[in-house]
């Protein structure tokens, strides 16, 4: 057990006194803000303005049919088939005659697709366009309907959970944001710190320092102790960036001005639920900043952050075994990619399965995938974000993380039997099957 601590300690000290890890460390949180804010400002520069113009045989469209913030509609008389692009415009719409209320379809022509979510946009406008040309022709105004449209926007839902006797409430976009969010940190930190296992293990095969090291320790022992040597790395990382995170959310609040604090604490006070007079007062920044407060403040922050530090670990030694296994048979990176395939295949698996599981943490993939040790610290992951006990019972949570340990466990030991024939083998091309056999094999 000594050894293995040793192991472990030059493992973890190498790479934690590496400037590589000091900067990752320290610029990671950064990045992830810019990528975000990044793929925030690209989606919204990056959306093309649709220019439609409109052939209405109808003649009630151009007062009803309204445009959204990427797609306009135009109405000119001098514009058809052969000359819309001349004109400036992307498409060009045909809507022929209604004959009363039978189906009826109207075609749009562009030399370039205008998209799948355009096509959606388009049609809901349609049919809202002509929903309110009869409401008025049964003796709405165009006045009293845009009357009505914009005063029956007061309503805004709320989402509770109910825990027993009590209930809490619950936002399904944070839960989808968290639970996306944490599924792709688990993703590439599992792939990385697997492939850094791999890689390690590789050279000091081929370096020929493992045959010195095997003399004086078991190779099982010298496998444990890479393993968890790194995955401390990626533990202390971890920590370290919920650290600095406090510290930046925690110094952000300096710049507040005092007033809007006041303003803040005045909602929180009252749950946001001021008299009229009391809310005109309230600032529109104190009152952004209440709100986002308040929807972080649905969360469970520490059964996440646990639930992460859990699963980071468990996903990470369940699969780091696997990858020391390779390592111990190949030689180069070349030779590895084809024997890491059946190893990375189920994490990227497991990442498919989370795009679909974050929309549906209910169903009965959902509830599977969170039980099987190959799938569930990304999908498991994914659901708790939604509430636990309410998304996730406790068995199911419980079973889960039983079952990560019992895989784990597996995992190292067939991986140790792999692993103490293969760091001393060279110059032989080693496949799955063979490996199969030195990890049942009687010994």
């Amino acid at each position: 057990m000594n050894k293995i601590g040793l192991i472990i300690r030059r493992e973890y000290l190498s790479r934690v006194k590496n400037r590589t890890f000091l900067l990752t460390t320290f610029l990671m949180p950064l990045l992830i803000v810019l990528f975000i804010a990044g793929a925030i400002f690209i989606s919204i520069k990056g959306r093309e303005e649709l220019k439609i113009a409109v052939v209405d045989n109808n003649h009630f469209f151009q007062n009803n049919l309204k445009g959204s913030g990427d797609i306009k509609f135009s109405f000119p008389t001098d514009v058809d088939t052969s000359n819309y692009l001349q004109k400036g415009y992307s498409a060009i719409m045909i809507i022929p005659k209604f004959e009363g209320f039978q189906h009826t379809e109207y075609i749009i022509r562009s030399k370039k697709s205008i998209g799948l979510g355009s096509e959606e946009v388009i049609e809901n406008r349609i049919n809202a366009a002509i929903e309110d040309n009869l409401l008025q022709q049964s003796g709405i105004s165009r006045n009293q309907l845009d009357s009505i449209h914009l005063k029956s926007q007061f309503a805004k839902l709320k989402s509770y959970q109910e825990h027993g006797n009590r209930t809490e409430e619950s936002n399904q976009t944070l839960a989808y944001g968290i639970g996306y969010s944490c599924g792709i940190l688990i993703y590439i930190i599992m792939l990385i710190y697997g492939m850094m296992v791999l890689r390690g293990v590789m050279e000091e095969k081929t370096s020929r320092i493992a045959e010195v090291m095997v003399s004086s320790v078991k190779p099982f022992e010298l496998m444990m102790g890479k393993i968890v040597g790194i995955g401390a790395v990626g533990l202390t990382q971890f920590l370290l960036w919920v650290v600095l995170i406090i510290v930046l959310t925690s110094s952000v609040q300096a710049f507040i001005p005092h007033e809007t604090l006041l303003q803040i604490q005045e909602l929180q006070k009252h749950n946001g639920n001021l008299s009229g007079g009391g809310m005109m007062q309230t600032s529109e920044s104190a009152q952004q900043i209440y709100n986002i407060k308040h929807v972080l403040g649905t969360a469970n922050w520490p059964l996440i952050i646990s639930c992460f530090g859990f699963y980071f670990l468990g996903g990470y030694l369940f699969y780091a075994a696997l990858f020391a296994a390779v390592g111990s048979v190949v030689e180069d990176i070349q030779s590895s990619q084809t024997l890491t395939l059946p190893v990375t295949m189920p994490i990227i698996f497991s990442f498919l399965i989370m795009s679909i599981v974050v929309y549906s943490p209910d169903t009965p993939l959902a509830v599977w995938a969170s039980m099987i040790p190959f799938s569930s610290p990304i999908v498991m992951l994914t659901r708790v974000a939604y509430g636990v006990p309410g998304t996730v019972p406790y068995w199911q949570l419980i079973l889960s993380m039983l079952l990560l340990i019992a895989g784990f466990l597996f995992t190292t030991w067939m991986a140790g039997k792999i692993y103490r024939t293969g760091i001393l083998l060279y110059g032989k091309k080693i496949s799955w099957r063979e490996m199969w056999k030195w990890a049942f094999r009687q010994s």
